[in-house]
């Protein structure tokens, strides 16, 4: 099996060479494409404006200049072209990507380009503490549960059209109390997403958005909710936006 591995942190995280652990407990047929630099939050973005440059670090190991979006679609059209991946893993990202963070994450946008190129893709991301100084990440729950997950998830096939979401939550591998399979939660954005003032050197302000920590009761079946109570996370996602309630009455208000 061939698996391309790719992620959002940059080709130096932490996070990609756990990733690449796990990958080499599937195959010796792995090969590594992600971006130069921390792309976190540009979502399902392209660099259309800009030039794509390469980078070879090391055998089948490459660096892109560009978004994570690009970096698959280098590896497929450019890198592998005589032999397309059989399976896109991304991640492993530094923090969750759970509920409304799915529409911000290059980690999730990796794993969409290689379902849109017909690839099976699963995005997988590590829970942990941030804020203050910053907390060691339990990186060992997602090195040791993720082989295992990957199989049954590949046993039991990706959805065509989609990719499956994996979340490990903020605690020691042993404590993992199972998994679960959910569905895509919801937080409050407008209460969790803060713009900070400051100020530099010559007074001129410059501007961080910054999450703050906010109470949330998550509901029963969701992804926030199995990571609060100890479970890894697996939530199935479609491509496909379309909100067919909502057509079928649309349909019916507009008449035939």
């Amino acid at each position: 099996m061939r698996i391309l591995l790719t992620n959002d942190d940059g080709i130096h995280a932490p996070g990609l060479k756990v990733l690449e652990k796990i990958a080499r407990e599937l195959s010796d047929d792995v090969w590594i494409v992600a971006p130069e630099r921390d792309q976190s939050g540009v979502a399902h973005s392209l660099s259309l404006n800009d030039p794509l440059r390469l980078r070879e670090v090391s055998e089948r190991h490459f660096a892109v200049g560009g978004t994570p979006t690009d970096c698959v679609l280098m590896a497929v059209r450019r890198l592998m072209s005589e032999r397309r991946p059989d399976l896109v893993l991304s991640g492993v990202n530094r923090g969750q990507n759970v509920a409304e963070d799915v529409t911000y994450s290059g980690t999730v946008a990796a794993a969409m380009e290689g379902a849109l190129l017909g690839i099976p893709s699963i995005a997988l991301s590590q829970q942990g503490t941030f804020g203050g100084p910053r907390k060691s990440m339990p990186w060992d729950c997602a090195q040791t549960h993720a082989p295992a997950l990957v199989r049954r998830i590949l046993d039991a096939g990706v959805p065509e059209g989609g990719l499956v979401n994996v979340n490990f939550p903020d605690r020691p591998a042993p404590e993992v109390k199972g998994v679960r399979v959910t569905r895509q939660g919801k937080r409050d954005v407008a209460n969790l997403m803060r713009i900070e003032e400051r100020h530099d050197g010559r007074g001129i302000p410059y501007y961080w958005l910054m999450y703050t920590k906010g109470s949330v009761e998550p509901l029963g079946g969701t992804d926030v909710d199995a990571l609060a109570s100890g479970y890894v996370s697996v939530t199935p996602i479609k491509l496909d936006l379309t909100d067919h309630e909502a057509a079928r009455r649309l349909g019916a208000a507009f008449g035939p």
